[in-house]
């Protein structure tokens, strides 16, 4: 069986002034559909350069990407952002709404960037609405909005496009914990029903919320496994007393 997303002896290496600094140091990782998987890390940890590689935003020094069974590890700007806007459904810390567009028209945003027909356009956008429970809403403008309300219109954008892959990166980064929390909980009711979430953090209590925990130190994997096993939150010994309450 195909992966949905596989990452094989993923390198991604820059070069900051005489010093070589591998982001990405030799990284396998495979996510298959219907999987809810939380890949973790501290600053500098590679979790961002790994997000940017899975969103098609980036491409490794050497190794490959299959997405979709398709190599997008060699594919230029434009047939990256195609990619994107075919299979990945993207959720930011911060919302990313248009102020001056109304809740219904931002969530068509991409779907008019895609092509599609101004019915169809409709027709998904009040879907995804729906799903995140704010299709009361679809007229107000994002300042009418609570932050957490924000935050479902953004998961309903991304939901629109029926996305292979929702790609959620610290997405409750700019809301209290409450709130965090039920954000949390739409992406766990959407993975029930079938979507696959791959959410980026550098917080343990956000990450249990998710099935599987990957995380990485220095560019490598240092766990890869059930969130729900110790191991998971725990940093190896050699990281340095105190280091945890840096994730």
């Amino acid at each position: 069986m195909k992966h949905l997303i596989e990452l094989k002896n993923v390198y991604k290496i820059y070069q900051m002034g005489e010093e070589t600094v591998h982001a990405l140091d030799g990284v396998d990782i495979t996510i298959d559909q219907g999987e809810f998987v939380a890949i973790v890390g501290s600053s500098g940890s590679g979790k961002s350069t790994a997000m940017n590689i899975i969103g098609c935003l980036d491409v490794p020094t050497s190794g490959s990407y299959h997405l979709g069974g398709v190599d997008v590890s060699t594919m230029d700007d434009d047939q990256q952002a195609e990619i994107r806007n075919k299979m990945l459904g993207f959720i930011f810390q911060q919302y990313n709404l248009i102020p001056k567009l109304s809740v219904l028209e931002n969530v068509e945003l991409p779907l008019l960037y895609a092509g599609l027909p101004a019915d169809e356009r409709r027709a998904r956008a009040v879907r995804a609405l729906e799903r995140v429970g704010l299709a009361e809403k679809q007229k107000n403008l994002p300042s009418q909005l609570s932050g957490g309300q924000q935050q479902r219109v953004s998961i309903a954008r991304a939901l629109a496009g029926s996305p292979s892959v929702i790609l959620a990166d610290e997405p409750t980064g700019a809301l209290d914990s409450r709130t965090g929390r039920e954000v949390l909980g739409f992406l766990k009711k959407l993975n029930r029903e079938g979507d696959t979430v791959v959410l980026i953090t550098h917080d343990n209590s956000i990450a249990v919320r998710a099935d599987r925990i990957i995380r990485l130190q220095d560019g490598k994997i240092i766990y890869d496994g059930d969130a729900h096993d110790p191991r998971a939150v725990v940093q190896p010994e050699q990281d340095g007393e105190g280091e945890e309450d840096s994730l």
